[in-house]
């Protein structure tokens, strides 16, 4: 028997960037706010002193369970998925802060071309410069209009860094100043300014010196302890919601965060959501939460997966490429992360000091900062350099035709320790048609209910820029003097790994109901009381790391709630536009 609760003005799915800020900035407004979190209740008390390699970076702790759900994955659509097994092929956060709090740091705001990239390529190359199967749009907001949310979000996180010097106007300077340069950042920045890019320092998450954000949240000083990727910060110096928007909705009174709460269902009844119903993990009751306003804020996976399974919005057929719910699929994935390893025999660098975010990046081949007339594909990436931290289980680089095994790898392992630094390339990810979500016909979870499948295949488009990232690394690390370079391989088909962490779509934005699921407030067009926040928004994914964009689309889908709480209806009026395909 379901157990009906006491409605109350807001109901969140997911606590990390997206629900937190929601969460904060409602919960300040007034509002009461319930947020439901499937993992279970951390606090920052909860990570320190923990620096456990075998713990978090090979036996994955702060990653979903896949047991009782996982994903299914194929490259086409007329063969059958299979479920993704291990958190070493699929990480995905959990626990309260979800997978903001295990995120590495680095902060990039996405161009103004990436908001309106079909209309600015168009603009500037003709339509025939788009592939026919490729359905990339414009998000229905301009950076322009982005950019006080990415202002108001690098001031909570208390962002470390310097502008872009090929960037977009800013209202006003990162909060505070960009992190140390280590020995291997200035070679990187000396190389690259002698070759005449225009490098600077990654903005990062990780905090230059303490700090104290607008909400009155202190955030400490990084010591570079280099345990930031797949870890919680011990030292409260790392940007995540643990930190920041969590405790300062706490602080209202009006805010109530339930963790171990897995949600089933989105009740939704006369044209719009009532609340939604989930399930106790530790008791197994289930629960109805009524809600003025339902916020879905968790994974893109589960964005997805919640709305399809409560048969809202209409799903995308891709054999008619008509509906919208699962279209545009769109991620990093590790043909993203491809680059070129430089080995070096006259310089040593202490690789072990690090930090998430720590490095230098140079947006030269970027978006549209450089001319692609002459190119086979669109749009670019940047190029990082950055010093994580070497972990002393995880991290073992040999020169390629090494053996994996006896004294010659003995050898070389030791040799090159602290020797070898990689540039890679954070390349763009166009949408196409066929790469597309949608429910499994065969799997389920252990509420039998069915499995997400993910629809993904490699495009000439991929491939043709991976080379050319490779390509422009390859020349930076000689630049550098590496005595040895060995280049990223493009694979020719996606593997089925999802270890990113960087995945969208699906529950897009856009001006167009008939593209677009959600308008530019993350309302969804189909139901006025419903907010999609997250990566889940993205129509194609930039040439950059996302979490600076879900920050500030958190706060704006939160101005967009607060409107509709005080006067309802559709807060945008869609507009037709030509279709991609």
């Amino acid at each position: 028997m379901v157990v009906k609760l006491d409605k109350v003005d807001v109901v969140i799915v997911g606590t990390g960037w997206a629900g937190g800020v929601v969460s904060a900035e409602l919960s300040k407004a007034g509002y009461k706010v319930v947020a439901l979190e499937r993992g279970k209740n951390v606090t920052r008390d909860d990570y320190i002193g923990v620096k456990d390699e075998l713990r978090y970076t090979n036996r994955y702790e702060m990653m979903q369970n896949l047991a009782p759900e996982t994903i299914t994955s194929r490259n086409y659509i007329d063969e059958a998925a299979l479920p993704v097994r291990t958190r070493k092929e699929m990480m995905a956060g959990t626990d309260l802060g979800g997978g903001s709090v295990h995120w590495a740091g680095a902060t990039y705001r996405w161009k103004a071309y990436d908001f309106e990239i079909k209309s600015k390529t168009i603009e500037r190359y003709g339509k025939a410069k788009i592939p026919n199967d490729m359905t990339i749009q414009d998000w229905g907001i301009t950076y322009d209009e982005m950019e006080k949310y990415y202002d108001r979000w690098e001031k909570t996180a208390g962002i470390s860094g310097e502008p872009d010097p090929l960037g977009d106007k800013r209202s006003s300077d990162y909060p505070n100043p960009p992190m140390k340069e280590s020995p291997a950042i200035r070679l990187f920045k000396d190389a690259t300014k002698k070759m005449g890019y225009h490098p600077y320092q990654v903005a990062s998450g990780n905090l230059s010196q303490a700090y104290t954000n607008p909400d009155g949240e202190q955030i400490n000083q990084c010591m570079f302890c280099s345990f930031c990727t797949q870890y919680g910060c011990d030292f409260g110096a790392k940007s995540d919601p643990l930190v920041t928007v969590i405790p300062t909705a706490m602080k209202t009174g009006n805010f109530e965060v339930r963790t171990g709460s897995y949600v089933k269902r989105v009740l939704y009844k006369g044209g719009k959501a009532t609340g939604v119903l989930y399930v106790d993990n530790m008791t197994g009751i289930e629960y109805e939460q009524p809600a003025d306003v339902v916020v879905l804020a968790a994974f893109t996976f589960t964005n997805n997966r919640l709305l399809l399974l409560s048969g809202i919005g209409r799903p995308y057929n891709p054999k008619t490429k008509k509906g919208v719910i699962g279209r545009n699929f769109n991620a990093q994935f590790n043909i993203t992360f491809l680059g070129a390893r430089g080995f070096f025999k006259d310089k040593k660098f202490n690789s072990y000091m690090g930090a998430g975010a720590l490095g230098a990046t140079l947006s030269d081949f970027a978006g549209d900062n450089f001319d692609h007339s002459k190119l086979d594909f669109i749009n670019g990436g940047g190029i990082e350099l950055r010093q994580y931290g070497s972990g002393a289980i995880a991290t073992n680089h040999v020169p390629n035709g090494t053996p994996s095994w006896g004294p010659e790898f003995k050898k070389n392992s030791i040799y090159y320790t602290n020797r070898s630094y990689v540039a890679w390339y954070t390349m763009a990810t166009m949408s196409y048609w066929h790469n597309f979500v949608d429910l499994d016909p065969t799997y389920t979870d252990s509420f039998n209910d069915p499995l997400l499948r993910i629809t993904y295949k490699y495009t000439d488009q991929d491939k043709n820029m991976a080379k050319f990232g490779i390509e422009k690394c390859s020349e930076i690390m000689k630049e550098m003097g590496a005595d040895i370079v060995d280049e990223d391989e493009v694979p020719q088909e996606f593997d089925h790994v999802y270890d990113g962490g960087h995945y969208a779509g699906g529950v897009i934005m856009g001006a167009d109901p008939e593209t677009s699921a959600v308008n530019n407030y993350l309302q969804m067009w189909d139901v006025d009381n419903l907010f999609v926040v997250g990566g889940s928004a993205f129509p194609q994914f930039a040439g950059h790391h996302p979490t600076a964009t879900i920050g500030a689309l958190g706060y704006r889908a939160s101005e967009g709630i607060e409107k509709y709480l005080k006067n309802g209806g559709q807060l945008v009026k869609g507009k037709q536009e030509s279709a991609s395909v």
